[in-house]
């Protein structure tokens, strides 16, 4: 929005040509988004507070959990508020894939409010029915699919990039959609079930989310494209405002989500955020770098389907509890502990992702 004014005032005042250079808008929006979640925060906590929408802690996980009981949540209206906000301000409206990503954040985010209404103000503790948030998740997924294979029929923006080969591109077809559909439900449930301590899934989002920041810009400048060997997608270069927008909106949420969290997100934050991820991965066509940078997403789905499926072929548990992060807390880590820890290994997965745009 501030880009078209900016260029109406660009003739009478040289100050705005600074508002045509994306780093320059990029480093704005981590500043609004942030800016934006600090100031929401205190007045978003006492209103759930005065509502009494509070945390439900399931009665057979770790013991020290049952002191989370009655923490607000659905905090992730925040973080989606914060988001919107800042990309409509700084980012280029006409850019379509600004419009997609928006779509799944804010398509997704409605899904998530309704499954957290459900269970905090209704007291249902199934909350959304599993088919029909699935239901709503999927059709989501399926027409920003269509869309964005309408757009980028037959160009990069369709082709599959495969890390380290540089000349394995091939071109998926209707293959696309598949891959879209599965990428975004996916990476949106994957930090669902990483959200479950006190800023464990927002630091590794914030973390993927400035991978992908750096990804974007390369993908949308001709020159950084060719000499990485990766394709050029001139839409892209305008999710560096996404991805940065999460990133600022992100640090403000964890100045109150940090252990002992005074918020949590909410499935209204979580699914989101990773529908989020999921299809700015598709849109810089790096689906597979998302797989090594969301480590730990990945890990911790994996951890729930090693789980059920043992226990249903075998009758036997693999860990201790499910998804990991709670198996560690029940060998005797604190909570802390594992938190940093898994941070910790974000980081590492977030630069081996950044180092195989040039390792081919």
């Amino acid at each position: 929005m501030i880009i078209w004014l900016a260029d109406l005032l660009q003739p009478y005042f040289s100050f705005f040509r600074l508002f045509d250079y994306l780093s320059f808008r990029s480093i704005l929006s981590v500043i609004t988004a942030l800016g934006l979640s600090l100031w929401m925060g205190p007045k978003l906590i006492r209103h759930l507070q005065l509502l009494q929408i509070g945390q439900v802690v399931r009665h057979d996980g770790p013991e020290s959990h049952l002191s989370k009981h009655g923490t607000p949540t659905m905090g992730g209206v925040m973080i989606l508020a914060a988001i919107s906000i800042t990309v409509l301000l700084w980012s280029d409206l006409s850019n379509p894939y600004i419009w997609a990503v928006l779509t799944v954040l804010l398509g997704y985010g409605a899904v998530g409010f309704v499954d957290d209404y459900r269970k905090v103000v209704r007291k249902n503790t199934d909350g959304l029915i599993a088919r029909w948030k699935y239901f709503w998740q999927s059709s989501i997924a399926i027409v920003v699919a269509f869309a964005l294979y309408a757009h980028g029929k037959d160009t990069a923006a369709t082709q599959l990039v495969v890390p380290f080969f540089k000349d394995i591109m091939p071109q998926l077809g209707l293959f696309y959609i598949v891959l879209t559909y599965f990428v975004i439900v996916g990476t949106s449930n994957a930090v669902n079930l990483t959200d479950g301590l006190d800023g464990l899934a927002i630091m590794p989002t914030i973390l993927v989310s400035a991978g992908f920041a750096i990804i974007a810009y390369a993908t949308g400048n001709v020159n950084f494209a060719q000499y990485l060997h990766i394709p050029y997608i001139p839409d892209s270069s305008e999710l560096v405002i996404f991805c940065a927008a999460i990133v600022g909106a992100g640090l403000g949420f964890l100045w109150f989500n940090t252990y002992p969290a005074q918020v949590f997100m909410g499935d209204v934050g979580s699914l989101a955020l990773g529908g989020a991820l999921g299809t700015i991965a598709v849109l810089v066509r790096q689906e597979f770098v998302l797989v090594i940078m969301g480590g730990v997403f990945v890990m911790e789905t994996l951890s729930v389907i090693l789980q059920v499926g043992s226990y249903k072929l075998r009758g036997q548990r693999v860990f201790r509890m499910a998804p990991i992060h709670h198996h560690y807390e029940l060998k005797g880590w604190p909570e802390p502990r594992v938190i940093v820890r898994f941070w910790i290994i974000s980081i590492v997965l977030v630069l081996i992702g950044l180092a195989t745009l040039k390792v081919r």
